[in-house]
């Protein structure tokens, strides 16, 4: 999957799209879900133009990959989800359902998640 810069994504970060910011650093953003899935449903995007999880884990920099999950635990924190537990998830290419061609991290929380794949 080639990087695509007309993906909403890279749009968001460049600031064509508005989103509502939960935290911003030198490597990641991180907003709302404008559809979310769960009460507390948080986006994680590194700034950089990287296509899903195993070209971030290739490319990127050690303080790119420390920033992403530093930002995770941060946003744990500021949205009280440490104690209950959250699920974190990184769709990856076809198969994994990824929909947008720019890595991303999804926090999902504030419910019970209930069973990671369906047994249907």
């Amino acid at each position: 999957m080639a990087y695509d810069e007309s993906n909403i994504f890279a749009k968001i970060l460049r600031g064509e799209i508005p989103n509502d910011t939960v935290l911003e650093n030198q490597h990641v953003l991180a907003f709302n879900d404008i559809t979310p899935k769960a009460p507390v449903h948080v986006l994680v995007i590194p700034k950089g133009q990287y296509t899903d999880i195993h070209d971030f884990g290739q490319r990127a920099s050690s303080d790119e990959k420390a920033a992403l999950f530093d930002a995770v635990a941060e946003i744990a924190e500021m949205k009280n989800l440490e104690e209950e537990g959250f699920r974190t998830i990184a769709n990856t290419k076809s198969n994994g359902g990824q929909e947008v061609s720019h890595f991303h991290l999804h926090i999902l929380g504030g419910a019970p998640m209930g069973p990671m794949v369906s047994s249907s």
